[in-house]
């Protein structure tokens, strides 16, 4: 369980303290960063089990399981509960990821315009180019590996956040999520995959998306 996913758990109560969706007359129970570690470390566990292997390191895809964590141990407000809790949680997981994601790596929001160099313009490019990355949750992890490592800059840009071997792909996950977070990248939960694209090619890739949640039910 890398330092990185524990500081992300934290963030995420104070994401919910901070909250226009979630009352602050109930608080925020400390329970529930205690009820999110435990869900995170079963659902590495679950994605471990099914794969057969026999070590893994808990990722950020794996946070779809502490959903019910959050949503049991926080009240809404009206805006909550018309917003729905599964929503709510997104947003408390996506506000975490852009504090996370801002103590290793530069703001893309505020990137100068004409600046000579963009730390992200190689990956931004990649996408641009009509790619795709698929962050199946139950992927084994040679293939999350790949997943990532297909994505031209991805790994260059994670080190030189000096992220060290054994931590190396959860800051490539952590640059994903993070650009998409501030817009950079098109981020859609769908089933049991977290889809990242470009923006202005996602509706070409619309159909793509439909036919491989087909295949993988047929």
């Amino acid at each position: 369980m890398p330092a990185v996913l524990k500081n992300l758990i934290e963030e995420i109560a104070f994401a919910a303290r901070d909250s226009e969706y979630v009352d602050k007359k109930s608080g925020v129970s400390a329970r529930l960063t205690i009820s999110a570690y435990e869900n995170l470390y079963s659902t590495a566990e679950r994605r471990l089990l099914h794969n057969g292997g026999q070590k893994t390191t808990a990722r950020i895809t794996d946070f779809w399981g502490i959903i019910p964590a959050i949503t049991g141990k926080v009240e809404m407000v009206y805006e909550g509960e018309q917003e729905g809790p599964h929503a709510v949680a997104l947003h408390l997981i996506g506000a975490a990821i852009k504090k996370v994601f801002l103590q290793y790596f530069p703001n893309p929001a505020k990137l100068k315009k004409g600046q000579e160099r963009d730390p992200y313009g190689v990956l931004k490019a990649w996408f641009a180019g009509g790619n795709v990355v698929d962050m199946f949750h139950d992927l084994n992890d040679a293939k999350f590996e790949d997943e990532l490592e297909q994505v031209a800059g991805l790994k260059k840009l994670a080190e030189s956040a000096g992220a060290d071997a054994a931590e190396l792909h959860l800051f490539m996950e952590l640059i994903l999520h993070g650009l998409a977070e501030f817009e950079v990248l098109n981020k859609d939960f769908i089933q049991n995959k977290w889809v990242f694209k470009d923006f202005l090619t996602g509706s070409d890739l619309a159909d793509d998306d439909d036919r491989d949640m087909r295949d993988l039910f047929n």
